[in-house]
Order: structure tokens, then sequence, then C-alpha cells
């Protein structure tokens, strides 16, 4: 079953590093966000496959909003 990522706090969504059907690491970055001038890496908690972005580069995101879903090995 794929868990969904949320985000943690209010960014623009600076980079995606990965795409859907991308097989990732733990600690692998998935996506870059951007607030007050700082990027904040996202990164992949397990190894797994990332199943869906809910996210496009530009994009300003709120805390909770689904950022990607993964299906962990």
């Amino acid at each position: 079953m794929a868990e969904t990522i949320n985000a943690d706090m209010g960014a623009n969504v600076w980079k995606i590093m990965a795409a859907e059907g991308d097989s990732i690491e733990e600690d692998g970055v998935v996506l870059i966000l951007e607030a007050m001038k700082m990027e904040i890496p996202v990164m992949a908690e397990d190894d797994g496959e990332i199943v869906k972005i809910h996210v496009k580069e530009g994009d300003t995101v709120t805390p909770g909003q689904p950022l990607y879903d993964i299906e962990a090995e």
C-alpha cells in the first residue's frame, strides 16, 4: 500500500528530482521546497517506488498538502 507524504510547512516547490515510476533509496531526495530563501529537501523515508507526484515545479503548497505517494519495498 502506498504512503502519502505531505508538506510540513507552507513553501514553493522549487525542483522535482524524481518521476512517477522511479525507484528511490531511503534518504534519496524526491523534491526540494523553497521557503524563506532556504531550500528544504524532501527525502524518501524508505526504499521504494514513487507512485504519484501530486505537485509540479512552481506550485505553492500548504501544511498537510500531499506531495507524493511512495510504495515501500
